[in-house]
C-alpha cells in the first residue's frame, strides 16, 4: 500500500446500528454494515467458495483487533474471525458498496433467498417529549407501530413530520438529540421492537410553528 494512499483517522463501531462508520485521511467517509463487511470477508475461506454468504442480516462485529498498523481483523458474532481487512480494502469496500451490494443481491435472486432483516416483522416503541417538543406536540410520550420503510431515527423523524404536518419544524434534525433506551444515539441508528426513543432538544427556545 502506497503510503499517499488514505488511511482511517477514525474507526467506529455503533453495535447497535450494526454499523462500521470509517473516515479517511483524504476526507472522505463511510458506513459500511456488519453484513455487508461480514458477506465481502477477505477470509480465504470466504473469497474460495463460488456460494454467496448468506443468513447474515442479523449479524454483528463483536470486537477488533488492530494488525500492525496497515489494517484490522474483525471478529463477528456468528464465530468468524479470519478476515482481516488492510486499510486499502475498507477504503475499496467503501467506495465500490453501492456497486458490490447490488451485485450480491442480484446473486441472491438467482438463487432464490430472500432476505430477512431482524425487525421485519411489526415493531412498536415507545417515544418520549423533552422539554418545549412536549408543548408543540401534545403530549409528553405516546406509542407508535412502525411501518416496514422506518428503520433509523432519521426515518422516524420523517414519518414524524409527515403525520405531524402543523408542527413539522420541531422535528428537524438540527433541533433535536436523540437516544434510544436511555443511551445517546446517532440518526441513523437502527430501530428494533420494544425500543424505548427520547428527542430531547438541544436548544432552549423552540422553532415558530402555526398556532394549533
Amino acid at each position: 500500500m502506497s503510503s499517499e494512499s488514505p488511511t482511517p483517522i477514525e474507526i467506529n463501531l455503533h453495535q447497535k446500528s450494526r454499523l462500521l462508520v470509517l473516515r479517511f485521511s483524504d476526507g472522505m467517509s463511510f458506513e459500511l454494515p456488519c453484513e455487508y463487511l461480514r458477506v465481502f470477508s477477505t477470509a480465504a475461506e470466504v473469497k474460495a467458495s463460488d456460494a454467496p454468504v448468506i443468513g447474515k442480516e442479523s449479524v454483528n462485529i463483536k470486537k477488533i483487533e488492530p494488525q500492525g498498523q496497515y489494517a484490522i481483523r474483525l471478529i463477528f458474532d456468528d464465530g468468524h474471525d479470519t478476515g482481516i481487512y488492510s486499510w486499502e480494502t475498507l477504503y475499496q469496500l467503501g467506495v465500490e458498496q453501492e456497486k458490490n451490494w447490488n451485485s450480491y443481491l442480484k446473486t441472491l435472486e438467482t438463487i432464490g433467498y430472500t432476505r430477512r432483516e431482524k425487525g421485519q416483522g411489526e415493531r412498536k416503541i415507545k417515544l418520549y417529549y423533552f422539554s418545549w417538543l412536549a408543548n408543540k406536540t401534545g403530549r409528553e410520550s405516546e406509542e407508535l407501530v412502525l411501518p416496514p420503510s422506518v428503520t433509523t431515527i432519521s426515518e422516524l423523524l420523517k414519518l414524524l413530520r409527515n403525520r405531524r404536518h402543523q408542527v413539522a419544524q420541531v422535528f428537524d434534525e438540527s433541533l433535536l438529540r436523540p437516544t434510544i433506551n436511555k443511551q445517546f444515539a446517532e440518526f441513523f441508528s437502527r430501530l428494533e421492537d420494544g425500543d424505548e426513543v427520547a428527542l430531547i432538544p438541544n436548544r432552549p427556545t423552540p422553532p415558530a410553528t402555526p398556532d394549533l
